[in-house]
């Protein structure tokens, strides 16, 4: 298992990152249904304008296939280029409606007008300073999620329940991406002020039950809670709670030194 003292370090730290991108990507703005076709995004954890779109992603509650591309990469960086036409990232794909586009700005205010049917909300509109705090906060999770690290490929993509504030979840997702192993992003993010705390103590006193018809509700029925980073590994049958165990599975599956 990884280090206590390090891990909870590790912990601390994203924890600083959430503060500093001021906790977005937590709460669900409007919950939309979702695309026919899945959303695609070349991503890389530790930028802070991906960053942006996964928060607005979380915002709507939408799914994504997420295709990392950390610096040094190889797996997926040939393939966005092949896309797009150049290796930068954020790119979002949407075949839904054949749109390949770049710039956090521009896929925010897309996903919010194709999916929402609203302008973006003030709270994700882009202002001066988030590049530079957001960039802080990468600084402040040790630049994890930045540079690719060896790791074997799997034959399917994992599945991965988060929604992009959760400190644990960023852990995992940091991971995923120094891997280069692409995975579904389920966002579960919280559906309703009232669920604003840690998984076991919630600001609402009283047994959780989520909004009904929601997809934590969805979740609920089926695990009995709800609690994030889950992981499901259709490689290996694994389904895993909890960011240690996780990264321990992670490490030893697919690491390589």
């Amino acid at each position: 298992m990884p280090n206590v003292i390090t891990h909870n370090l590790n912990v601390l730290g994203s924890v600083a990152t959430s503060t500093m991108t001021a906790w977005r990507g937590c709460l669900v703005v409007r919950s939309v249904p979702q695309p026919a076709l899945p959303l695609v995004l070349y991503d890389m954890e530790a930028c802070p304008y991906c960053r942006r779109v996964r928060e607005a992603l979380t915002a709507l509650n939408l799914d994504v296939d997420i295709r990392p591309c950390p610096k040094g990469g190889t797996v997926f960086r040939p393939e966005a280029e092949a896309a797009g036409g150049k290796q930068l990232f954020p790119l979002l794909l949407d075949p839904n409606t054949d749109t390949v586009m770049y710039e956090s700005r521009d896929i925010v205010e897309y996903l919010f007008r194709q999916y929402a049917d609203r302008p973006v909300p003030g709270y994700y509109r882009l202002r001066p300073h988030q590049p530079v705090l957001s960039s802080i906060g990468s600084a402040a999770s040790v630049l994890r999620g930045l540079r690719a690290r060896p790791a074997r490929r799997p034959e399917q993509p994992l599945h991965l329940w988060s929604f992009e504030g959760s400190p644990f979840s960023r852990l995992v997702r940091e991971r995923l991406c120094e891997y280069e192993i692409p995975y579904t992003l389920h966002n579960l993010g919280k559906e309703h002020w009232t669920e604003v705390g840690p998984a076991r103590q919630r600001i609402k006193p009283g047994p959780y039950r989520p909004i009904p018809g929601g997809k934590r509700d969805a979740f609920f029925q089926q695990h009995q809670r709800v609690q994030v980073p889950y992981l499901e590994d259709p490689n290996t049958g694994e389904a895993l709670f909890e960011s240690t165990a996780i990264l321990d599975y992670l490490d030893r599956q697919y690491g390589q030194g």
